[in-house]
């Protein structure tokens, strides 16, 4: 393919960052707390993924898993997150708000990309929660977004594709259409070439099980992954076959 693909890597640890930049992606999104969807990072892990890496981190705002309806104490405390971010020089933020009917809260998302100015600001999936794809898209455009994360409303991105292609002719270059979820190797290109989207987003993710020893086996921390003392890590091998994959004829 010659057209240039952007891929960013969901991640969700230093060790997962490292493992994306080392293996060519263009850009990661930062987050904690992966069994919730990713919420905004620890102070320290902002700082220290902002040291470390060379290509551009986004960080998620995301003050709590669950629905995207946000309390008064909840929407500071975003805008307090933003300005960190600012700080440390992120190079942007991921976040979405909506109200209590499903649609883009746009006042409340206007004023968080006015906080992130001159960041750059990726709207989440929130945007395929809401009741309508369009007035989402357009709520978006007026709020300042720069790109809409979204996996064509449907489970994986691979399913939609014809959801994803009618969002890239309505935003008309004025916004950029990011796909994301269940993307890999084996789909990618399809899903590029279907849907006329100029950037990927996706996790590589594998699960690594902890050497540390387990001395109590009667609780149980986290009933999510595998084993509660392991963690999710980027794989670097599934960023190396995705970008083959776009790179081959």
């Amino acid at each position: 393919m010659n057209k240039s693909i952007i891929l960013e890597n969901a991640v969700f640890n230093l060790e997962s960052a490292l493992n994306a930049q080392l293996a060519g992606a263009d850009r990661i999104e930062l987050c904690d707390n992966p069994a919730e969807g990713g919420t905004t990072p620890s102070f320290g892990v902002l700082e220290r993924a902002r040291k470390l890496l060379n290509i551009d981190v986004f960080a998620m705002i995301r003050p709590r898993g669950g629905d995207f309806v946000y309390s008064d104490y909840e929407f500071e405390a975003m805008k307090a997150d933003i300005m960190t971010c600012k700080r440390l020089g992120m190079d942007g933020v991921v976040l979405g708000i909506l109200r209590s009917d499903g649609s883009m809260d746009t006042d409340r998302c206007k004023e968080l990309i006015q906080v992130a100015s001159p960041m750059p600001v990726t709207c989440h999936r929130a945007f395929d929660l809401t009741p309508h794809a369009e007035a989402a898209l357009h709520d978006c455009i007026q709020a300042g977004f720069s790109r809409i994360l979204t996996s064509g409303r449907a489970a994986t991105a691979e399913d939609g594709i014809e959801t994803l292609r009618g969002l890239v002719k309505l935003a008309d270059g004025n916004i950029v259409i990011m796909a994301g979820v269940g993307v890999h190797a084996g789909n990618v290109k399809k899903i590029v070439e279907e849907t006329g989207v100029s950037e990927i987003h996706f996790s590589a993710r594998t699960y690594r099980d902890s050497d540390a020893e387990r001395h109590n086996h009667r609780i149980s921390l986290l009933d999510q992954l595998p084993s509660d003392s392991g963690v999710f890590i980027c794989d670097p091998e599934k960023i190396k076959a995705v970008r083959k994959a776009l790179e081959t004829n």
